[in-house]
């Protein structure tokens, strides 16, 4: 396929109805079903959400007012609700499904290691053990630049924890980033790596940290924890800096979980913004929790047997909805990567779900125009028949890379679940369900149920349709 057939924006008007097979399992099965859902959100907004909010999270206090509009726009939902995300990520599987794979997780260099949630919430106790060893409490700031791992969704997950308010910042990143971000946020530590593995390089992350801090600034970070995953030298500052294997040694690999208002500070997410200067957006716990949850029911049509991958690496809101929280809310398995879809060759990524058996696949539109131009005929030397659905996300699909992924990699009958949100959103507002829409490549069709979208001109004004 020639680049310029790849990067085409041509308008394609043809449609992909869901198969009546697939539509029949779907959780949110045919348009009928989701026509009540939008029914029962339009007849009663707050009645649509708050039994939403009961039926998929687990709240140690229940809420008895689901939305407080009196402080518009600071809306506030649920918020005389507790919960604490970890526990609706861990120990609610214990009972049922403790010994289920939870991780999969691949290195660069093909190692895999597996992880239940048993053991994973262990992990993630003894951790969050150590994270109040070292005097974090409920509300601290804490600053995550670490590889994809095993290691990086513990130290997520024990942050939640104990009630602390994590920012991940992109292993990408430069010190100076780094640097601004810690300064914004207020942090008072700091999780870190000495540094990760990317197509066979490594990519120190311990020395970042260092500079960030030769910047100024950074006065307020008291402990800086770092995760030995290459093994190459680094500089220790004490006592600031200390081991991950050190903190842990002698912790007990239980923790009670940190009960939090569902408008609790959950994380920090800086974006860019159309100016340059880092814009931290904060996103609470119970309507952040939820989202995450629905949306892997009804878009991802989530099954108990699925194998989920989410590409996305977690110093993106991608990756903190669907590697972090939402998969492991739910009690799927799922997978996650460190390396590159190109390395050792282009055919990582279709070796890896025939590998894994993956069943519902979920990234970039640039991956995929990557991939292509790697190697359009490369998925069809593998056997990706354990593939049932697929997702794109972070910026619109062209037609012409859509239809190549409905065929090549999903052989025709996949449905693609174009997804429209942003980092302010935290998950999918815009998208096509599975089980109910017409596909059309390049378009993410109908909002959500129970989500209002409507094309406003420059005063706020609705322009209607046409």
């Amino acid at each position: 396929m020639a680049d310029a057939t790849i990067e085409s924006v041509l308008q394609e008007d043809r449609l992909f109805p869901p198969s009546p097979e697939f539509v029949k399992q779907a959780n949110v099965s045919g348009a009928a079903a989701y026509q009540a859902l939008c029914d029962e959100a339009n007849r009663d907004f707050e009645g649509f959400w708050g039994r939403l909010a009961k039926e998929h999270v687990l709240w140690h206090k229940p809420f008895t007012r689901v939305l407080d509009e009196s402080n518009a726009p600071f809306f506030k939902w649920f918020h005389d609700g507790e919960l604490n995300a970890s526990y609706n990520c861990l120990d609610r599987h214990l009972k049922t499904q403790g010994d289920k794979t939870a991780i999969i997780f691949e290195a660069d260099d093909g190692k895999v290691t597996k992880i239940t949630y048993r053991q994973l919430y262990h992990k993630v106790c003894q951790f969050a053990n150590a994270l109040k060893a070292l005097g974090i409490r409920k509300g601290d700031r804490v600053i995550i630049y670490m590889p994809m791992s095993i290691e990086v969704v513990t130290a997520m997950q024990a942050c939640a924890r104990i009630g602390a308010t994590h920012s991940v910042v992109f292993g990408g990143f430069s010190a100076k980033s780094l640097q601004e971000r810690i300064i914004d946020a207020g942090a008072v530590a700091v999780i870190t790596a000495d540094g990760q593995m990317r197509g066979g390089k490594e990519i120190p992350l311990k020395p970042a940290v260092d500079e960030a801090f030769t910047l100024g600034g950074c006065e307020g970070v008291k402990n800086v924890v770092v995760y030995k995953r290459t093994g190459s030298a680094v500089t220790m500052q004490g006592p600031r800096d200390k081991w991950w294997h050190d903190v842990i040694e002698g912790q007990a690999d239980t923790c009670e979980p940190t009960w939090v208002n569902a408008e609790h500070p959950l994380f920090i997410l800086y974006t860019s913004g159309s100016t340059g200067k880092p814009k931290g957006v904060q996103h609470s716990t119970g309507g952040y929790l939820l989202m995450t949850v629905i949306t892997m029911k009804w878009v991802f049509d989530y099954k108990p047997t699925d194998v989920f991958w989410c590409t996305a690496d977690v110093g993106w809101v991608t990756g903190h909805s669907y590697c972090t929280y939402g998969p492991l809310a739910v009690g799927a398995t799922e997978i996650m990567f460190e390396g590159v879809p190109v390395w050792p060759d282009a055919g990582r990524f279709w070796k890896m779900i025939q590998d894994h058996r993956v069943t519902v696949f979920y990234t970039a539109p640039t991956a995929i125009r990557t991939l292509i131009k790697a190697g359009g005929d490369l998925p069809r030397k593998y056997n990706l028949k354990s593939l049932r659905i697929l997702g794109t996300v972070g910026e619109p699909i062209n037609p012409e890379a859509w239809m190549w992924y409905y065929n090549t990699v999903g052989d025709k009958r996949c449905p693609i679940v174009d997804t429209w949100w942003q980092t302010e959103t935290s998950s999918h507002l815009i998208t096509p369900l599975p089980g109910v829409h017409a596909l059309k490549p390049g378009s993410c069709t109908m909002p959500l149920p129970g989500v209002m979208a409507a094309i406003v001109d420059e005063t706020g004004r609705d322009v209607g349709k046409g």
